[in-house]
């Protein structure tokens, strides 16, 4: 149903509230640089510290701004089921496009947990829904074979599975052919992974480079490997070092250096550490993002 690169894009905050105006901002730029879709509310919009009126209102704002012209898959994806089902509904009644649900953190559930939890959220939103898996995160990790029970789900439409490992991505598509789409969680590996049949990469590194990653995802879908690996060598660097800390740490520290938002963030999380920004601004001179 989706294919291309789409932003896990960041929630920006200024004097400790949503900053709706630097959103409208950057989904406009996000938009005009060829990004294939917008999902707000994942891991790198800090959805663990939004309040449930902040959560609802940064999902009907970016419906809003997007105004059709891409899909938003809204993070609706929580460690209670029932918490996870009224987010759901939420951005199911805000129109957005599908809904992106993170394996339940903290709790530790059983594969067949995870499979009952999905189900129910499935059951009762009628709206598509892709599954998240990353473990790294979460401390949960939902396999193949669970994947697979889920994908005989009408609307459970993908899964974004972010362990970096390959033969992982490989032995779901293997598995569930074109009952579910894969896409890539981990931009280091996504190249790779569309090239071995993901429909798409949801992504931390389009926030401070869309028009080349929407150029690389292009390319891979294509099968024109040599071109995409062209455009992915000069990412990497931002690939790694966007993770120098916790994510969405050198994220929204690259954007404000940008310009594009100011360099609030949310505790627990902190500004990112002096020691790193050399770092990070290296990585983006070489991906031509800054001069």
């Amino acid at each position: 149903m989706f294919t291309g690169s789409y932003v896990a894009i960041v929630t920006p905050f200024q004097n400790g509230r949503v900053d709706e105006k630097a959103l409208g901002e950057l989904i406009e730029w996000q938009i005009a640089r060829g990004t294939n879709g917008i999902v707000p509310c994942g891991s790198t919009g800090e959805s663990a510290t939004l309040t449930h009126e902040e959560h609802d209102r940064v999902i009907a704002f970016t419906v809003e701004a997007v105004r059709r012209r891409v899909p938003v898959i809204a993070g609706t994806g929580a460690n209670s089921t029932t918490e996870a089902i009224e987010l759901t509904r939420c951005a199911e009644h805000a129109r957005a496009d599908a809904c992106l649900l993170v394996t339940p953190y903290y709790n530790k559930p059983t594969q067949e947990g995870l499979y009952l939890h999905h189900r129910a959220i499935a059951e009762a939103v009628p709206i598509p829904q892709i599954l998240y898996n990353v473990p790294g995160r979460t401390a949960c990790d939902m396999l193949p074979e669970t994947v697979e029970r889920l994908a005989d789900i009408p609307n459970i439409v993908g899964i974004k599975e972010a362990t970096g490992n390959l033969d992982r991505a490989r032995d779901i598509l293997r598995r569930c052919g074109k009952k579910l789409d894969l896409y890539s969680g981990d931009d280091a590996t996504a190249l790779d992974c569309m090239l071995s049949g993901a429909k798409g990469d949801i992504s931390v590194t389009a926030n401070v480079a869309p028009r080349l990653m929407h150029e690389m995802c292009k390319l891979a879908r294509a099968g024109k490997e040599k071109e995409a690996r062209a455009i992915n060598d000069r990412l990497m660097g931002l690939h790694k070092e966007l993770f120098i800390e916790a994510n969405p740490i050198p994220v929204k520290w690259a954007l404000n250096e940008m310009g594009l938002i100011k360099g609030g963030i949310r505790l627990p999380l902190t500004p990112l550490s002096s020691k790193y920004h050399e770092t990070v601004r290296s990585a983006m001179r070489a991906a031509g993002v800054i001069t």
